[in-house]
């Protein structure tokens, strides 16, 4: 569970020490009402919500282009490696930091990308697995999540030759689920559009969101314009993929809520013979 912001804990500090003096100025009563602000964020970072899940769906994959004429026997292909939201949006809500392991034939194999997009370019000649580490904010998750990624450079047998202006495409759709989130991530990504929110349970409720700035101004980590969009799956139909998995969990209850009744009607019969049989 997240720790209390040193910051917080010095305020709380300052605010025992300024309660001992009689009289005190506006500005240490402003020191005061800042420091409670301080608490209550360190709150809202520790506070989780039972029976609540926040869904995060996203794509992680490869982009790779063959450089035709300029390609050589040891860098064939340019690609691009990239963990983003499954409809494109800014995942640094979530993300504080991505890890990219590559081959160590690279220089510095490991790769640290701190802010959103997270994603590297690359050249190169062959094939191998990357593992990716996403790292969350810490009101979101003190563990990482660990993916694997294989890059590919050809074309399937089936699909033709290759092109310099058709790249090879491969990507995975993941959800990343969080259980019991804290009140600052819930409150942080009700309304994010990367984010599958669900509604609260019956007697807990939030006041409403404030206004968000700049709405009309794409973030940093929105890969909506992204030079490589057009060659992105489209996975837009996430929230009917979760309401799918949602379904099928409700049918399996049914179903073992029906067996249950079955096995009991089975047992009936014999409790009667044993009955009888007396």
């Amino acid at each position: 569970m997240p720790q209390t912001a040193p910051g917080a804990a010095a305020a709380a500090s300052s605010k025992k020490q300024g309660g001992e003096q009689p009289d005190s100025s506006p500005a240490q009563k402003a020191q005061r009402s800042k420091t409670g602000r301080l608490l209550e964020d360190a709150d809202k970072k520790t506070r989780r919500l039972k029976d609540v899940e926040i869904s995060i769906p996203i794509v992680y994959g490869t982009i790779s282009f063959w450089l035709g004429k300029k390609a050589s026997e040891y860098n064939s292909h340019k690609w691009t490696v990239y963990v983003r939201g499954a409809t494109n949006e800014d995942l640094s809500v979530i993300v504080k930091r991505a890890v990219f392991q590559l081959h160590p034939s690279f220089n510095n194999p490991t790769r640290v990308v701190e802010s959103a997009p997270f994603e590297l370019s690359e050249s190169g000649w062959g094939e191998f697995e990357i593992a990716i580490t996403l790292f969350f904010h810490s009101d979101v998750c003190d563990k990482q999540l660990d993916l694997y990624h294989q890059l590919r450079l050809y074309p399937d047998d089936d699909s033709g030759p290759q092109s310099t202006k058709k790249p090879v495409v491969v990507e995975t759709y993941d959800e990343i689920v969080f259980s019991e989130p804290t009140e600052s991530f819930f409150l942080r990504v009700q309304n994010h559009p990367a984010a599958i929110v669900p509604r609260l349970p019956a007697g807990l409720s939030f006041p409403p969101p404030g206004p968000i700035e700049h709405v009309n101004e794409n973030k940093r980590g929105d890969t909506k314009d992204h030079p490589l969009s057009q060659w992105f799956m489209n996975f837009s139909e996430a929230d009917e993929l979760l309401k799918l998995a949602a379904a099928r969990q409700q049918v399996q209850a049914h179903i073992v809520k029906l067996r249950r009744q079955l096995s009991m009607i089975d047992g009936m019969p014999q409790q009667s013979k044993a009955v009888s049989g007396q």
